[in-house]
């Protein structure tokens, strides 16, 4: 009887609360039956603007985001985007995201391929708001309409696939890059690359392959040498760690389980210029090389592949010779390609003698205010100083005096510094500590109070400074433009970034900065070379260790760090699975 009355009383209560919010903020409310507890929670705070989800009834609509890709640079916004703020809409046709550092070590079994994949659906419904994710392919841009077309990538009748619409407030283009041909006749045919998970699974199934084929008793010894001939091309990071992980793989793996062909194994690198991993400080190139021929890998620099054919691949030598030798596997990674839908969206906007799309630098795309690009498929058309130095100068000559003082500058610098970060850059490879200095070397002035230059000495100190360029990798930047768009309405109304130069007041945003964080080059047996900030190079196995660390603490799940190690921790024990699955 009294347990009926208790909950008469919380069913009163709870319509009390319910239709009268504003009664309480929070009830707790807790008893014991048995020997066990029950705990009921309710909060009922009332919508208070910009981390909570819009109420339905108050007429306001989100502004469309379609994300574009789930690679690196779509992750990364998709983890840092208040989803609570936009209408988050996300189409690729790959339903996870994959820890590409890891391919190489995928292909031998080191690390098993669900290890390093996270489905998309996982991360984006720990988000806040609603994300809707829809495998399929972009297939085409609409700039001026605003709409995607898309082909799903889902069978929905016999005859073809759907093709659908999306239109867009705000388009953020991820979509990453292909494998680059250079349109070498026989390389889609017959070569493997290492850009996806499903690549490096149909690598490590090749490689097994080849090992039973060579295996056959029917099998003439060229034939067998043929099929154990493995063949990287491309001197990169990742042909070097995939030739590593191979040789890793045979030598103490695979030899046990084929004692009598282990003899005949061969493994090739091709690079078409004067060194592997020219990327790197000299130190570790040197390094490199010299292991590899210790190892046994047949290094070729200066090779150039002019034709693969389903057995045999052709190179040109410095010498203008062109040698062809038998293979049983090739494996091409000589960087990357643009997309064809972005080459279309490309001829769309004007950008056609370009490699990859031109932003600047908040990751804007050219002649598109409301179209962002980011990772492999962009790269930042950083401005030179020389084409904005008349506007530069009259911005800072607030006088009109046609000169500029030391005082009108310094109001100036860290604006110029920050818009044009190859200036900063100068300064510090020149050892000056700031623009004054550089004003001074050019006037040969050493009372830096008394210094005024015109238009002309201005040019004349900044001439230099555009040869400190360089294109900048695309890291880090879905969370930079994550940021930006989970504070735009705020910076709308009062701007953070630097001086407009060919206009009034700020930019909205700070622009993006790179910042070098390090480089790693697994290069096997347990060695690994880095180079880290400051010029700092490490090669060796305390090398290995950090690699392991830094790898791990990148991956975007507690699931893939616990996989992953896991992976690590049984090859250490009971080596690589050799199995072809």
């Amino acid at each position: 009887m009294s347990s009926r009355r208790f909950f008469s009383f919380y069913e009163r209560a709870s319509r009390s609360f319910h239709d009268c919010p504003s009664l309480a903020k929070l009830i707790i409310f807790t008893f014991t039956v048995s020997s066990g507890g029950l705990v009921a929670y309710s909060d009922s705070k009332a919508y208070s603007g910009i981390n909570d989800a819009v109420p339905s009834d108050t007429g306001t609509k989100k502004k469309k985001v379609l994300v574009l890709g789930t690679g690196w640079a779509g992750t990364s916004f998709l983890k840092n985007v208040d989803s609570s703020l936009y209408d988050v809409q996300v189409i690729s046709p790959r339903n996870y995201f994959a820890f590409t550092p890891l391919l190489p070590s995928v292909t031998c079994g080191t690390v098993e391929a669900r290890s390093i994949v996270e489905p998309i659906r996982n991360i984006i419904r720990k988000k806040s708001g609603d994300i809707k994710y829809w495998e399929a392919e972009c297939i085409k841009i609409d700039a001026k309409n605003k709409k995607v077309h898309c082909r799903s990538n889902q069978d929905v009748n016999s005859e073809a696939k759907e093709e659908f619409l999306v239109d867009y407030d705000y388009l953020v283009i991820a979509m990453g890059a292909r494998a680059n041909t250079f349109n070498t006749p026989g390389v889609e045919e017959h070569c493997h690359f290492l850009k996806e998970v499903e690549d490096a699974q149909n690598i490590r199934r090749s490689v097994i392959d080849c090992f039973e084929r060579a295996s056959l008793p029917t099998l003439s010894e060229e034939e067998r040498m043929r099929n154990l001939h493995f063949v990287v091309v491309g001197g990169g990071p990742t042909g070097v760690e995939f030739a590593a992980e191979l040789h890793d793989f045979i030598r103490e793996d695979l030899v046990k389980l084929y004692p009598i062909i282990q003899d005949q194994v061969k493994i090739t690198l091709l690079e078409a210029g004067d060194h592997i991993l020219n990327m790197f400080d000299k130190r570790i190139t040197a390094f490199a090389e010299d292991k590899f021929q210790r190892d046994g890998i047949d290094l070729k620099l200066g090779s150039m592949v002019v034709k693969v054919t389903d057995n045999t691949i052709s190179t040109k030598e410095r010498s203008g010779d062109i040698s062809s030798v038998p293979y049983g596997m090739v494996v091409w990674s000589t960087g990357i390609g643009t997309r064809p839908v972005v080459m279309d969206f490309m001829r769309q906007i004007g950008q056609t003698s370009r490699r990859v799309l031109a932003t600047d630098e908040w990751l804007r795309v050219d002649g598109c205010d409301n179209i962002y690009a980011l990772g492999d498929c962009a790269t930042i058309n950083q401005r030179k100083v020389m084409e904005d130095i008349s506007v530069i100068f009259n911005k800072a000559d607030k006088d009109h005096s046609g000169t500029l003082t030391v005082k009108e500058f310094q109001d100036v610098i860290d604006d110029i510094c920050e818009r044009y970060p190859q200036v900063e850059l100068y300064l510090k490879n020149n050892q000056m500590k700031n623009l004054v200095d550089l004003l001074k070397d050019s006037k040969g002035n050493n009372e830096k109070e008394s210094i005024e230059v015109d238009i002309e000495g201005f040019k004349s100190s900044l001439s230099q400074v555009d040869s400190q360029m360089k294109n900048l990798p695309a890291t880090a930047q879905g969370s930079y433009l994550a940021r930006c768009f989970n504070r735009m309405d705020e910076c709308e109304e009062n701007p953070e970034g630097p001086l407009r130069f060919r206009g009034m007041g700020r930019h909205r945003f700070h622009p993006f900065r790179y910042k070098h964080l390090g480089q790693f080059a697994p290069l096997g047996g347990e060695q690994t070379a880095a180079q880290l900030p400051g010029d700092w190079v490490s090669i060796g196995r305390s090398s290995q260790w950090l690699w392991y660390s830094v790898y791990a603490s990148k991956l975007v799940s507690w699931r893939t760090r616990v996989l992953v190690i896991s992976d690590w921790t049984r090859r250490f024990v009971f080596g690589r699975d050799s199995s072809r699955i």
